[in-house]
């Protein structure tokens, strides 16, 4: 779509997953697995920019459609993030702290370490989320038996708190950050996000200044969010680039002028930017499972609540359902 013209929009998705909420606001969608190229291309086809929200899909299958069509970010970056190690050499060339790690592939290699490098937490390099793929080991005493397989060993910190930087960057190279939200976690899944997130001016204009530094060096078009661990001496420590929009910015839709989604689709669409502008402060709790029914079968949701069912139809437990945004006056 050219710069500052209107025209029709026209959302296409292309999903693996039955019930995926997308499929319910798009004007057309496909589901079907990701190495079926044979529909991939009829999508392709019907696109003119596309874009993903999914760290996980192949990069076999995103190259496939980079080759064709105008794809933001660019998948060459998901070389780099799905896997944590050399996700973690990528931000400490930046001259940027994570916490201490440590390349481990099986038991005797996790035997070798050293005791004072616990308590620590065993990552799966690849496809870990929401808490998937990590156990905590705190002493070598325990039993540390593990199947052969690539990870890293993530020394446990004292935190203080987690926080999360949301930040866009456009095709004409404008950059901006939202101000820093506040998480909290339960069973290591987001429970809730605060906007913006109780930390000092210094910690606050290092975080955005290490985030626009990461986007930049990645040469990334559209949203991105870079999560921090601050420690109990208010040391600032980058966790996870997740580069797409993100969990704990949903709250920008009801908090900001432009939420991390408009920002994403203006970016990826090379419309005119828009700064972000912090309208009010705000609070998202995720619902998870069966917590959506207590708003579900809410007729009225109190004043300066919003409510955003995703449709989904199984209440999992720990899956995230929906969320609720209030706005902190």
């Amino acid at each position: 779509m050219p710069r500052g013209k209107r025209s029709k929009n026209f959302n296409f998705i292309f999903t693996d997953t039955e019930d995926s909420p997308a499929t319910k606001f798009s004007d057309e969608h496909i589901i079907a697995q990701y190495d079926d190229f044979e529909k991939l291309e009829k999508f392709i086809q019907a696109c003119d920019v596309i874009t993903y929200e999914f760290e996980n899909i192949p990069y076999k299958t995103l190259n496939h459609i980079f080759k064709k069509k105008p794809v933001y970010p660019d998948p060459q970056i998901n070389n780099i993030i799905q896997d944590r190690l050399s996700e973690k050499k990528f931000i400490n060339d930046l001259n940027i702290p994570t916490v201490p790690y440590l390349q481990i592939e099986d038991s005797n290699q996790l035997l070798l370490v050293e005791e004072k490098f616990f308590p620590a937490i065993l990552k799966t390099r690849r496809l870990g989320y929401d808490g998937k793929g990590q156990t905590v080991i705190n002493s070598l005493k325990e039993d540390l038996y593990i199947e052969k397989n690539d990870y890293i060993l993530e020394k446990r910190i004292e935190l203080k708190s987690e926080i999360s930087v949301i930040t866009v960057r456009y095709q004409d190279n404008s950059l901006f950050s939202y101000k820093p939200i506040e998480n909290i976690h339960k069973d290591q899944i987001l429970y809730t996000s605060t906007s913006p997130a109780s930390i000092s001016q210094e910690l606050q204009t290092k975080a955005i200044k290490w985030s626009q530094d990461i986007i930049e060096s990645l040469n990334y078009v559209g949203v991105i969010c870079i999560e921090f661990f601050v420690d109990k001496y208010d040391n600032l420590f980058v966790n996870e680039i997740a580069p797409r929009v993100h969990n704990s910015g949903h709250l920008t839709i009801e908090s900001y002028n432009v939420s991390q989604f408009q920002s994403h689709l203006r970016a990826v669409c090379d419309l005119s930017p828009i700064g972000p502008e912090l309208k009010s402060k705000a609070q998202m709790l995720n619902l998870l499972g069966e917590d959506i029914y207590r708003y579900r079968d809410q007729k009225k949701i109190e004043k300066n609540i919003y409510f955003h069912d995703y449709f989904k139809k199984e209440a999992k437990k720990g899956r995230k359902m929906g969320h609720v945004t209030k706005i902190l006056t």
